[in-house]
């Protein structure tokens, strides 16, 4: 199949018989034109298929490479044997090596080229009277040997351009691809902020409307209080909203997180009591500062969990949050409805706690002990190497 391929090479254009043309018709009238002198052996016969044998190799050398130049080199090494000397012949044969050494490999081409330089050569030699110095016998070796070397280097040079433009093309597909997959990343990770931020100051108002709503008529005087905590939860949500569209609307990355997070943990307890939810908090070992992606994932992580299990608990949740030496520990367990467990409203929240420990480099489990009550556990690395403890 490879020699194939080089035998037949490429489709020729009307650009070759042009060429060819021009060549056999150059020499034909060189040859009408000169004095007897220049060509004393050249017969009439042997000049007009000389200018056949130019034209059909030139014109055909795109197409059929290795059988023009064998073409041409048959031709000339017949002209030497009739002692007919044709100089056409030799320009064929130097534009068909160099035509067949582009378009084929240097393992073709050297050993092609130099199988037929020698022919002409030694043709040349122990035929000809010049012996084997005689300076036509070495032109005819240097230049079939110039032809195969420049079209040995056109073809490596065209090669390399090949690869560079291919490389170019794959690394802008690279570049493309690295983009999309960074906008799929950045809205997932904005759809994730969003529900965070929003879900669990929405619960609490709905706590708040929900039992204004029950004691609007009988007790009108504590109406007051859960519209005020409704107001503070509004505007609560609304200022991490504001923030959130005000940090993608910055044309800088200096920072793509609104909030830092366990610095927090106060005002989220104090605003999950004001919802009906009692946290009962332990800490285990001395807090420390945690890495900003850490931070922002256990206060979400402690966040989520705690909505959930006002949604779907019975009044209280336990957390302890334990400080290891290369990683923080989050635990939240509270007893649930039987009949409305975590992952029957079909929401994004455990998803999105997962997420949040996996982008922290992390791990988070959930599950319904046998004692009826589901436990959340998430293990963050809080070292710069990510290790845990």
């Amino acid at each position: 199949m490879a020699w194939t391929r080089a035998v037949r090479g490429q489709a020729g254009t009307g650009v070759d018989i042009a060429f060819g043309a021009a060549i056999a018709l150059l020499f034909l009238v060189a040859v009408a034109v000169s004095p007897d002198d220049v060509a004393p052996q050249a017969s009439p016969v042997a000049t007009l298929v000389a200018a056949a044998v130019t034209f059909a190799t030139i014109a055909s050398r795109r197409r059929y490479p290795i059988p023009a130049l064998l073409t041409a080199a048959m031709a000339a090494l017949a002209a030497r044997v009739v002692a007919d000397t044709v100089p056409a012949l030799m320009v064929a044969l130097v534009v068909t090596a160099y035509t067949m050494a582009a378009r084929t490999g240097r393992r073709t081409a050297w050993p092609l080229g130099c199988g037929v330089a020698m022919a002409l050569y030694l043709s040349g030699a122990i035929l000809g009277e010049g012996g084997w110095w005689a300076p036509e016998n070495l032109g005819s070796l240097a230049w079939v040997g110039m032809a195969v070397a420049f079209g040995d280097a056109t073809r490596s040079r065209r090669a390399y351009v090949a690869e560079v433009e291919e490389r170019a093309r794959r690394a802008e597909h690279s570049r493309d691809e690295e983009a999309r997959r960074r906008v799929a990343e950045e809205r997932l990770r904005i759809a994730r902020e969003l529900h965070d931020v929003v879900a669990h100051h929405i619960a609490v108002i709905n706590v708040q409307a929900g039992a204004a709503a029950h004691v609007l008529h009988s007790r009108p005087d504590v109406v007051g209080t859960a519209l005020a905590h409704i107001r503070h939860e509004s505007d609560t949500v609304v200022k991490e909203l504001g923030a959130v569209v005000g940090f993608l609307r910055q044309p800088d990355e200096s920072s793509t997180e609104p909030t830092r997070g366990l610095a927090r943990l106060e005002d989220l307890l104090a605003s999950m009591a004001t919802a009906g939810l009692t946290v009962r908090c332990h800490q285990q070992g001395n807090a420390y500062e945690l890495p900003t992606v850490t931070d922002l994932a256990a206060y979400r992580i402690v966040q989520e969990a705690l909505t959930n299990a006002h949604k779907h608990g019975t009044g209280g949740a336990h957390l302890t949050i334990t400080y290891r030496p290369h990683a923080v520990a989050i635990e939240i367990t509270n007893p649930i409805h039987t009949t409305t467990p975590p992952s029957a409203g079909g929401g994004y929240g455990l998803i999105g706690m997962r997420e949040r420990a996996s982008a922290a480099g992390g791990v988070l489990t959930t599950a319904t002990g046998p004692d009826g009550a589901f436990h959340v556990q998430a293990v963050l690395p809080s070292a710069p190497n990510g290790r845990q403890s």
